[in-house]
């Protein structure tokens, strides 16, 4: 027990101090406007190089600080909520693992070095969401795994594209080759990846499958690890996305994935895919940000929305540890009586969230839906963009209902305490940055302010849906159990907008029977059936034919031997005569 108790708080203080160590070469970094690039070569061939390089900007220090500061914090809270495990230090050698295939990706500018990390990170997920061994984990697993491997395929198409340009470094070429057809073709392949990565529509099924890992997991992938990788991959190609010839279908498919995801929230009872459900809300607001041409107000956001969503995250198991692996929405109520620091953290994440004023979010997320009012934009991404604000705020507010303020139903009498000091050491971290952060990295990233001028009503319409969306919310959770239920009228639809437009099914059983019928036929016509015919099976029977035949010639027989002879002298008397 010693042993397991010291590696999480080594790890803990170690990834603790190398976060603070990033912070103040990032704050240096700024001040002097520098940037370290390094290289070193590993092999030689003909004209290419591999190399692996590092580089080290404000960009991704900053980026790194966060990740190092959110996963320190996440192995300090799973030296209590993983207590009873028994391989404890396997599932912090796990997450370490993960921590640094993130790492490896933020500071590589080296397309080779790039697919070390997401490749890392798709197979360390994989592992950890199968990690407690039952067949649902082991379904999401495999489909997280391979929804990931297209990004994996497509990073690969990159590398092969970029042969031609005698070098991986990406960095290099983004400035003076974004004219050129085969830098927009790499461009159009890393938004592919991107999409793949950070669950974009037609790949949204696995974010919430991959809610089978631990909770400890779920704060770290989905704050600022696996999901965040695709945003940032973006933001470091940003230039490549203004010449892209389909962008304006993926501002179109990003932001219908904001807008389905807040639906399907609003239909959910299970307490991590309502959480699931807006990480994917939220990533679908950064990438449409950045398909309009604005890196930097997405890497604020990302950066912003890890804070709150791993807080977040981290009080939902704080709640699922007590109720006794309880996670339906439905059998809680009232915990606020039980737990009140853990909803005192769950509250004001859930508000920075929504977008509350003077809360982290808020700076980022008020800034982006401004600009969005001031873009060139046609009124359907408008409409989407304000409705999806107001989802957010519909389904935070069911939510805290349905914890806090409706009635008991717990189905049985638990022992609900909130004396757990490791737990919540490591939640007020995050509950500071949570509340600070916003306002820290709006001084630091923008040098010069955006500059916005909007009428009134546009300025006051964050306000207007926020409030708007928060009565939905109220209203729908305080329907009585026994009141008109509201998928009764619109079952159809509910089921539809619940199971999310029917992805999941579509992304898991549709491919799979497509792929296995095709696979079924491949194996019967080509493997057993032409190839085996003028390969394996063809050669077999040819060669048996002629070993019988020669075999038979070889038992001394006299008959057949007579036999070759009389025909022998037929063919000879034949010829003569002609």
């Amino acid at each position: 027990m010693f042993f397991k108790n010291s590696i999480c708080f080594n790890m803990f203080f170690f990834l603790f101090l190398m976060s603070m160590s990033m912070m103040m070469l990032m704050i240096y970094f700024i001040m002097n406007n520098m940037v370290i690039f390094l290289e070193w070569e590993i092999i030689s061939f003909n004209s290419i190089m591999v190399k692996m390089s590092i580089l080290l900007d404000w960009m991704s220090l900053l980026f790194m600080m966060f990740v190092l500061l959110i996963s320190s914090v996440v192995i300090y809270y799973s030296k209590s909520y993983m207590s009873s495990e028994k391989n404890l230090n396997r599932f912090i050698i796990l997450v370490l693992l993960f921590v640094f295939s993130m790492v490896l990706l933020i500071i590589s500018p080296n397309m080779i070095s790039i697919l070390l990390g997401w490749d890392g990170l798709g197979l360390v997920s994989y592992c950890l969401v199968i990690y407690y061994q039952n067949i649902k984990s082991y379904n999401a697993g495999m489909l997280t795994a391979l929804s990931n491997r297209v990004g994996d395929v497509l990073i690969l198409m990159v590398i092969s594209w970029m042969m031609n340009y005698g070098s991986w470094n990406y960095i290099f070429y983004l400035e003076f080759m974004k004219n050129d057809y085969e830098m927009i073709m790499v461009g159009s392949m890393v938004i592919m990846a991107a999409m793949t990565k950070s669950a974009q529509i037609p790949f949204s099924s696995w974010l919430p499958a991959a809610m089978a890992a631990p909770t400890p997991v779920s704060a770290l992938v989905h704050s600022s690890t696996l999901v965040t990788a695709g945003v940032y991959l973006l933001i470091r190609f940003n230039l490549l996305l203004e010449n892209i010839y389909f962008l304006k279908l993926f501002l179109l498919l990003s932001s219908l994935t904001m807008f389905m995801a807040g639906i399907s929230a609003n239909y959910e009872f299970d307490l991590k895919k309502i959480i699931a459900l807006s990480t994917l809300s939220q990533l679908g607001l950064m990438m449409s940000i950045l398909s309009m041409g604005m890196p930097d107000l997405a890497f604020f956001h990302l950066l912003t929305h890890a804070m709150f969503k791993a807080l977040l995250f981290m009080c939902a198991g704080v709640i699922i540890h007590m109720m006794n692996d309880t996670q339906d929405i439905r059998f809680m109520g009232g915990l606020s009586s039980y737990l009140p620091f853990t909803f005192l953290c769950m509250n004001i994440s859930n508000l920075a969230l929504c977008g509350i004023p003077f809360l982290a979010g808020f700076y980022s997320k008020d800034l982006i839906l401004e600009m969005v009012s001031m873009s060139n934009l046609n009124m359907f991404i408008y409409l989407l963009y304000y409705i999806s604000t107001g989802l957010t705020m519909y389904y935070t507010i069911r939510l805290m209902m349905y914890l806090m303020i409706n009635s008991n139903n717990l189905i049985s009498i638990y022992n609900l305490y909130d004396e757990d000091y490791v737990m919540l050491k490591s939640m007020f971290v995050l509950l500071i940055m949570s509340i600070l952060s916003g306002a820290m990295l709006s001084w630091l990233i923008f040098v010069n302010p955006y500059m916005i001028y909007l009428p009134f009503n546009m300025k006051m319409m964050v306000i207007y849906v926020s409030i708007l969306g928060g009565l939905m919310g109220y209203l729908i959770s305080s329907m009585h159990i026994y009141s008109m239920n509201k998928f009764i009228k619109t079952y159809t639809l509910s089921n539809f907008l619940c199971l999310m437009w029917f992805m999941p099914s579509l992304s898991t059983y549709g491919v799979s029977y497509m792929c296995l019928f095709m696979s079924q036929n491949l194996l019967k016509f080509i493997d057993m059936g032409w190839s085996e015919l003028y390969s394996g099976q063809g050669m077999n029977n040819i060669l048996k034919n002629y070993s019988i035949f020669y075999n038979f010639y070889q038992m001394n027989n006299f008959k057949i031997y007579l036999f070759s002879f009389i025909i022998w002298m037929l063919m000879f008397l034949f010829i003569m005569l002609i």
